[in-house]
């Protein structure tokens, strides 16, 4: 399993939060290679400012205005490798304004988020929400388990 994890100049991250979040978010893409039975997956995640997101938002999305959280499924394209899931864009900024339990709590949520995203997740009605949001409970779940990442 691959997770690069980039924090983009001046992004402020502590060194301990930043470790935890490469630690969690990596068992949770471990998680779900397992889940779906693949060998490995390899996914990156990007934490980011609001400027930058709000870009990506708006050259990607049509929606100009800052977002949370962003996916970007490299699997769906023609070709790609199964493995390679795509990549994960949050905004510390936002993050930092949402946040109700603490920033860690809000990172991770939102990696868990895109990450199932990356997985074909969608939230478009009630019922994708309720097996979405499963499945980003059961991911966090076992980041935070301390031993040997099991499926989730």
């Amino acid at each position: 399993m691959t997770l690069a994890l980039t924090v983009d100049r001046g992004v402020v991250v502590t060194a301990p939060l930043r470790a935890k979040l490469r630690r969690e978010v990596s068992r949770m893409v471990r998680a779900a290679a397992l889940h779906d039975r693949v060998g490995d997956y390899e996914a990156s995640l990007r934490l980011v400012r609001d400027a930058v997101i709000h870009e990506l938002n708006r050259d990607y999305r049509d929606k100009d205005k800052p977002t949370d959280v962003l996916a970007f499924a490299l699997r769906e394209a023609p070709g790609a490798p199964r493995e390679l899931l795509g990549d994960i864009v949050i905004s510390v900024d936002t993050a930092k304004r949402q946040a109700k339990h603490g920033l860690y709590a809000e990172l991770a949520m939102l990696a868990s988020h895109g990450l199932c995203h990356l997985l074909g997740y969608d939230h478009a009605d009630d019922a994708e929400e309720r097996v979405m949001n499963a499945r980003m409970a059961a991911l966090r779940a076992e980041a935070r388990r301390r031993g040997r990442v099991r499926a989730a």
